[in-house]
């Protein structure tokens, strides 16, 4: 066994072989062209299973391309193929320079493949705006080199492989608005190419890379601000696409409708959700688009109901969508699991947010104030320390509702309750001619927290709300240790000495039992 002071000697003199060779031939493919094929063993460094040999290699192939490039030494147009540079009458300098554009293509392949080559591609991709590779035949986009960050996009979006690492390495070139803008086109043409190819069915790990990539892009809220550019324009350009907020908003927009107008991976519409009101809909230039893919998130049920209805609320609210079924739908998320799951703090969150104006009509309380009621006959204790201050803030913002508290004949038929419960249109539930007699009923829970809430209905409720924001994230851990470290109470007991019990020689307990 070779002691390791050997093995690191050999590794730096190993190092020191491979950067000579590879410095040698990048200074003598620099200096003649008579040298051209030792290219091919600057790329074959590129496929090494060695980092180090890796990112040396690359930096080796981002000088000596990114020169060629400045240097005019890279054939500029439609690339004709290698095998019929034979034919033809092609000078020795135009068959150079589409020799090294195909070894440029193929170094450029290379490099997507390596997480450590992403900066020497984007240096690629500002030299190429400096210098087209291709004939600058259209006036909207003129020299940005749309096919480099095209290839760059395919493979980050891959449909095999978990992109999320290099995504977020690339975020970085993201701030600059004209690679934002062509990332969004070619996200945009990928997205719809893949997912076709596959008819439309659920690609998770595309997906996943796909919606990584798009959380990444963030627009500017003034054009003003729109200065940041890798590829300088040598003149401005006023019908620039990529310079107009404008245009970015519109493909923004195309990028996430197109997107969402796919089936997605179950897990996924939750995390587009919870973004969707503060990261998605400021940034579109129409946020009512939205409406069909917050209506079928709805229909998948549970807590992605509920973060479709906030999307919609936003809508309702802030960009006059008019959606009459809201409310509707929101009464018909009330069913017991509400209390028994993760997302219970968001629901009663954005359920207080729903309910707040003013201007709902009474009856449209009543029935959530009933419904609730009558769920809290089986929550726990946590959900129903939340749940009957909630009920009582709701009254409070609508008074009319306090003939469910002070209503005669409740004591008297106890049983006689017109609320239909299974009803799912509020307005026909009859929440208004019943009473809270559940609330009553819960003056006499076994825990004594949940009791003591019950009985606020007792007295007249002040005009002030309850804060439970604290309460939302209550547990029944928390729970249990409050009332531990509960100041202790003494409880007074009586006891009576036994006397005859175990005494009498006639009885069972006395014959074998004695008190000595």
């Amino acid at each position: 066994m070779a002691p390791s002071g050997d093995s690191n000697v050999k590794e730096h003199n190993n190092q020191v072989s491979y950067k000579k060779a590879i410095n040698t031939k990048t200074d003598l493919i620099l200096q003649n062209k008579k040298h051209a094929n030792d290219i091919f063993d600057v790329i074959e460094y590129l496929q090494s299973e060695k980092e180090k040999e890796i990112i040396f290699a690359t930096n080796a192939c981002s000088k000596i391309f990114c020169e060629l490039i400045e240097r005019g030494d890279l054939f500029v147009g439609e690339l004709p193929k290698e095998e019929d540079l034979a034919q033809g009458d092609r000078s020795a300098e135009e068959k150079y320079h589409i020799f090294m554009r195909h070894r440029y293509n193929s170094c450029v392949e290379l490099m997507l493949e390596n997480e450590t080559s992403l900066c020497a591609v984007m240096k690629f991709v500002a030299t190429e705006g400096k210098h087209p590779l291709q004939n600058l035949d259209w006036s909207e986009h003129y020299n940005f080199p749309r096919e480099l960050i095209q290839a760059l996009v395919e493979h980050l979006l891959s449909e095999k492989e978990d992109m999320s690492l290099l995504i977020s390495r690339f975020q970085e070139f993201m701030e600059k608005d004209d690679v934002r803008y062509y990332v969004m086109s070619s996200v945009r043409y990928s997205t719809a190419t893949v997912m076709e190819r596959n008819k439309k069915a659920v690609i998770p790990v595309f997906q996943n890379n796909v919606f990584n990539l798009l959380t990444t892009i963030n627009i500017p809220n003034q054009a003003s601000e729109m200065t940041n550019f890798l590829v300088q324009q040598q003149s401005k350009h006023d019908d620039w696409k990529a310079a107009k907020l404008k245009e970015h908003k519109r493909a923004f927009e195309q990028m996430w409708l197109l997107f969402l107008k796919y089936k997605l991976p179950g897990s996924m519409y939750k995390k587009i959700l919870v973004i969707l009101h503060e990261s998605i809909l400021p940034q579109m230039s129409d946020p009512k688009l939205m409406m069909d893919f917050l209506s079928a998130a709805y229909d998948i049920g549970g807590a992605i109901s509920l973060l479709a209805l906030n999307g919609l609320f936003v809508l309702i609210h802030e960009h006059n969508l008019d959606y009459p079924d809201f409310y509707k739908k929101l009464y018909n998320l009330l069913d017991p699991s509400i209390f028994h799951v993760k997302y219970r703090a968001r629901f009663f969150h954005l359920a207080n947010i729903f309910l707040s104006s003013t201007h709902l009509p009474v009856y449209l309380v009543a029935a959530f104030v009933k419904r609730l009621a009558r769920l809290s006959l089986t929550a726990p204790p946590t959900a129903l320390l939340i749940l009957l201050p909630f009920i009582c803030n709701l009254i409070r913002r609508h008074p009319s509702c306090r003939v469910l508290i002070h209503r005669p004949s409740a004591a008297d038929e106890p049983c006689d309750d017109p609320y239909v419960m299974e009803e799912e249109d509020p307005a026909q539930c009859h929440a208004l001619e019943s009473s809270l007699w559940e609330i009553k009923t819960l003056q006499n829970h076994y825990h004594p927290d949940v009791s003591k809430a019950a009985t606020m209905i007792n007295e007249p409720l002040s005009a002030q709300e309850e804060d439970i924001s604290e309460l939302l994230e209550l547990t029944t851990f928390e729970l249990m240790e409050r009332e531990l470290k509960g100041e202790k109470k003494t409880v007074p007991l009586e006891f009576d000495m036994a006397t005859d019990l175990l005494k009498s020689s006639r009885e069972v307990l006395g014959v074998h039992f004695t008190l000595e």
